[in-house]
């Protein structure tokens, strides 16, 4: 009877991709981290890995269909002798960022740490022989910066990565078959590795699962596992559906809570978890060479102003260079952006979504005092009508100056005049105090 009953609850499971963490309840500081994390509000990206050395993105694997036994050359020429993680952590600082996702492993299978299970990794497969997550997480340390890891569960090169999904397909050289189990085992241990090795990890950032969504992916014992190393530590997933019992937050690719412009996310669910949105500087995640087509950091801004409307943080990318150095492009970017937070940065920082879901015109944002900041991105007019708010408004003033802010009560909400020698190009902000 318990043969049957365990071969029941196996066919049950094998057609899923939902084998969550049954019966999950976070712990006291993971709860505490997650409040951290809703606080953080803007962190930095890292895709880095060896395919910067071709500069055709992350994913020049499979675009370009690189054999494994070619692909496999790339680490014999990354050598980044200029990586200085003190540099990396104190321009992440003086952007304003509170905290670091970078790549661990990326869907090309290759460890960018010092993993014991494999030879292709960056410690034992490239002249550099340095672990930079090592490097990278003591930096985090004495600078104050949390350091997440990005973990691929797609994997192009590993050869029990079986069947197949519909990415990385035929032209790899892997053979047709392996035990999927076993890879499975080895993904938990290169996770164990990175959860036993790099002290305290803010969070594992999951991408993958898309390319076989309808496997048995054993989350219950990759999430069990994650939370037992470190019980603090947050999960998130990448897999573009509504969060699965044992994750800590709801990530959103390259779309605002709730969007899908992009086609990616398939649910339209935001669910009350912490919720995060990730964003390119351009439109590549790794180092592209002849990607130039950089967003303004008006634009950046403004997306994150947007996200921290929703209650989400906005994780922002940047490919770093071969060589180890971040694009120049991207650190001026950086530094406008955090110099506009010097200034402003209280009416996103530990702020949660305002009473206004965001609109067109902007989005509201509100602080642990209950001071509701107005963000006007967009507007043609003089006279902005916005929903009315659960309360009374005792006042209103500009953020810059502290002048009044003109508004009236009308039937249909609250008209706001905001003429147009107040506006702010990026972001004309009203602090709301209500009753």
């Amino acid at each position: 009877m318990k043969n049957l009953t365990s071969l029941l609850l196996i066919i049950l499971l094998s057609g899923s991709s939902l084998f969550a963490q049954s019966a999950y309840q976070p712990t006291a500081k993971n709860i505490e981290n997650r409040e951290w994390f809703q606080d953080a509000k803007f962190g930095l990206f890292i895709h880095w890995g060896v395919y910067s050395i071709l500069g055709d993105g992350e994913w020049v694997m499979n675009q370009q269909k690189i054999p494994i036994r070619q692909y496999q050359k790339l680490p014999a020429f990354f050598n980044p002798t200029e990586f200085n993680p003190a540099e990396w952590v104190a321009m992440v600082k003086k952007a304003g960022m509170k905290y670091i996702t970078i790549t661990s492993k990326h869907h090309d299978g290759f460890a960018m740490y010092d993993s014991k299970v494999s030879n292709y990794d960056i410690m034992d497969s490239t002249p550099y022989k340095k672990d930079v997550l090592k490097m990278l997480k003591e930096e985090c340390d004495k600078q104050g910066v949390k350091l997440f890891f990005y973990y691929s569960q797609l994997d192009w090169h590993h050869p029990d990565y079986f069947p197949l999904g519909r990415t990385g397909q035929e032209y790899t050289g892997r053979p047709e078959n392996g035990n999927w189990k076993s890879y499975i085992d080895y993904m938990n241990t290169q996770l164990s590795e990175l959860l036993t090795n790099y002290g305290e990890v803010g969070g594992i950032w999951f991408d993958g699962m898309w390319d076989k969504k309808d496997e048995n992916w054993h989350l219950d014992e990759t999430y069990s596992l994650i939370h037992k190393l470190q019980p603090g530590t947050l999960i998130g997933s990448n897999h573009h559906l509504d969060p699965i019992s044992g994750e800590d937050f709801q990530m959103f690719e390259r779309d605002l809570p709730g969007e899908n412009t992009m086609g990616f996310n398939q649910t339209g669910t935001i669910s009350e978890l912490p919720l995060e949105m990730c964003e390119t500087m351009n439109g590549s995640w790794g180092f592209n060479l002849q990607d130039q087509k950089y967003k303004s950091s008006q634009k950046l801004i403004q997306t994150m102003v947007k996200a921290a409307g929703y209650g989400a943080n906005f994780l922002l990318n940047t490919g770093p260079m071969p060589n180890g150095k971040i694009q120049p492009e991207n650190i001026d970017t950086l530094m406008v952006m955090g110099q506009w937070l010097e200034k402003y940065g209280e009416t996103i920082y530990g702020t949660r979504k305002g009473p206004i879901r965001p609109q067109e015109w902007g989005a509201t944002t509100v602080d642990k005092d209950g001071n509701v900041y107005i963000h006007v991105l967009e507007m043609q007019d003089e006279e902005l009508l916005i929903p009315s708010l659960p309360g009374k408004i005792k006042s209103a003033v500009y953020f810059d100056g502290g002048e009044k802010v003109q508004f009236k009560k009308t039937e249909d909400g609250i008209l706001l005049t905001i003429p147009k020698e107040k506006r702010d190009k990026i972001d004309t902000i009203l602090v709301l105090k209500l009753s």
